[in-house]
């Protein structure tokens, strides 16, 4: 076993502290990366607000770094490689799904980067608030040039996960995209939907966001407190992308769908309830989209690569991890927390 030093959370108390954390040695197709930066997700602060004892819990998977070393059955990497690693580590590699290159999809479920259960021993895995993290050399990737590593981090969880259905409903040049809530999820969204060539709207409930929401390349902000800007947009947007994260009524932005077009609902995943003639009025379809296949995943690095896009990002040492999550818990973050993990060494 290796070990390495890591953020836990190690009891009930929604707190995380600086604790050593056993890795596993390299199987023949593994890479040791050493983790530079890492995200940090409302996933995140939902597991460690759950945690209720039992094994330590690392959270974080969405992290940037460097090789340090492969195991003997790796081709395509090397010491000194910078990578970057989302929240899928592994999968069955069978199933149909997987043989599609969906291993987000797997029938027997991806394993997680953190709260996984490992297809080989059965632990369960521990994530990328570490200093290292031992992943199957197939679910890391080429952190292209260019992209700062720090920035990119939140790629490999938000960005995918907003990619997948712009890149599924065949967003591009005159496509009408509104992106709802603009948050982690959103500002990507936005960032992504504009330079696919997307007419691209942000919908916002107060007008505090619209300087932001510009300068992220949007073309227009619609005011969802405002009946008359609602009334407005009604039927104009061929592919709507919910990112709210809260439980909210999804009539309003199914109105703004048009005819054939597609809400796509991504940031509750939780129950919701829809009125059928919200769908019916039009042939307006709902969908949903979770991160990404192996392919898909290094199809948006490239592109992020081609198009300079990264997330907006409040770099934090790690020791400050408490208070990132303090500050999500309240939504007090533009776009994204991502932990310097440089502090553990």
């Amino acid at each position: 076993m290796r070990t390495t030093m890591s953020w836990q959370a190690d009891g009930p108390a929604a707190t995380l502290r600086r604790m050593p954390l056993k890795r596993r040695d390299l199987r023949p197709d593994d890479i040791a990366v050493r983790v530079d930066y890492c995200g940090v997700c409302h996933t995140d602060l939902h597991a460690v607000e759950a945690h209720a004892g039992g094994p330590p819990l690392v959270p974080g998977h969405e992290f940037t770094g460097m090789v340090t070393e492969t195991g003997p059955e790796v081709t395509g990497f090397a010491a000194g490689d910078a990578v970057a690693v989302g929240n899928i580590v592994d999968s069955c590699g069978t199933c149909a799904m997987c043989r599609a290159g969906q291993e987000n999809f797997c029938r027997e479920f991806p394993t997680l980067t953190y709260g996984g259960t490992d297809r080989h021993d059965g632990s369960t895995t521990q994530g990328g608030y570490a200093r290292e993290y031992v992943v199957r050399s197939r679910f890391a990737y080429p952190l292209p040039p260019g992209l700062d590593p720090a920035a990119a981090a939140p790629l490999l969880c938000a960005g995918v996960t907003v990619w997948e259905p712009l890149r599924a409903l065949g967003v591009g040049p005159g496509s009408r995209v509104a992106v709802a809530g603009l948050g982690g999820l959103g500002h990507l969204a936005v960032k992504i939907a504009v330079a696919l060539g997307a007419g691209t709207a942000v919908i916002s409930r107060t007008p505090e966001k619209t300087d932001d929401a510009l300068r992220l390349g949007a073309h227009e902000v619609i005011i969802s407190g405002d009946p008359e800007q609602m009334a407005a947009a009604r039927d104009r947007f061929d592919v709507v992308i919910d990112t709210i994260s809260a439980p909210h009524d999804l009539g309003p932005y199914l109105r703004l769908v048009a005819m054939d077009g597609t809400l796509s609902h991504l940031g509750h995943l939780g129950p919701i309830t829809v009125e059928t003639t919200d769908l019916l009025i039009g042939r307006k379809k709902l969908s949903s989209a979770g991160s990404g296949g192996t392919p898909a995943t290094a199809a948006m690095l490239a592109f992020c690569a081609e198009h300079d896009i990264t997330a907006d990002i409040e770099l934090l040492p790690s020791s400050r991890v408490n208070e990132a999550m303090a500050r999500l818990r309240r939504n007090d973050v533009r776009y994204r927390f991502v932990l310097d993990l440089s502090d553990l060494d």
